[in-house]
């Protein structure tokens, strides 16, 4: 469960590094969008190559697959309109563009959305004696950068100290270490069927996550280039799965 842990702290800690530029450097928009983009492709190769996989290598019949998909779209989107209802003013621009003066309470909420679904499946990986899904941990490290990053930006416009940034982004770490242990230690001593539901539940959840907020943020922010971006993000995905 301790190596669980460490590897679910690791995915997550690109939050920390992503507030970091943001402290250190001023990234170009675009550039924020490109890195965004090549961070959703490798997620859309991880649920392709791993995720979605193995959920149908383990199922019988197909049908816990889709209620798993259908129930991490749905948690995904109520969990999405529960942030939306706890900012003070509408969204300006695209729908998914939080307001920043909702602070670290819907940052946070929004990024457990995302991370606990991920943090799971890297803890079940381990389970399978080959050590860890290096696909998804890559996938998840790399999408979590420029999410960091992004955020951090947002929170400090709206007057967020540098400490309740870092407090919230080590609160969400914590978070994904606990739900990687939980994966390895408890859900996947449950018989192939949980790990079926739980497989199905992330891909959901980041499909809908990948639909809603990274996808239309990146190509906002960088472009007619981020379908490029996209696309080598799940090159490298496909790839690394296939070598693993």
């Amino acid at each position: 469960m301790i190596e669980a842990a460490l590897w679910g702290a690791l995915g997550a800690s690109a939050l920390l590094l992503g507030a970091i530029i943001a402290f250190l450097a001023n990234v170009p928009k675009r550039i924020q969008g490109l890195i965004l983009a090549f961070g959703a492709g490798t997620l859309f190769g991880a649920v392709a190559y791993e995720l979605f996989e193995e959920a149908v290598d383990l199922s019988v019949g197909g049908v816990d697959v889709a209620i798993g998909f259908g129930l991490g779209a749905l948690v995904f989107y109520l969990g999405s309109l529960a942030i939306d209802g706890l900012s003070p003013a509408e969204p300006e621009g695209m729908a998914s563009k939080r307001d920043p003066r909702t602070g670290g309470l819907a940052l946070l909420l929004g990024a457990v959305l995302d991370g606990v679904p991920e943090s799971v499946v890297l803890g079940l990986s381990l389970l399978s004696g080959e050590g860890i899904g290096i696909a998804i941990l890559a996938a998840v490290f790399i999408s979590n950068v420029p999410e960091g990053l992004s955020a951090t930006e947002d929170l400090s416009a709206a007057g967020t100290s540098r400490r309740n940034i870092v407090g919230v982004w080590l609160a969400v770490v914590i978070a994904s270490a606990l739900a990687a242990a939980i994966g390895y230690g408890v859900l996947g001593k449950m018989g192939p069927h949980v790990v079926v539901l739980l497989d199905s539940f992330a891909a959901g959840a980041i499909l809908a996550m990948l639909s809603e907020s990274m996808i239309p943020e990146a190509y906002e922010e960088g472009g007619r280039a981020v379908g490029l971006a996209t696309t080598f993000g799940f090159a490298i995905a496909a790839a690394l799965s296939f070598n693993t």
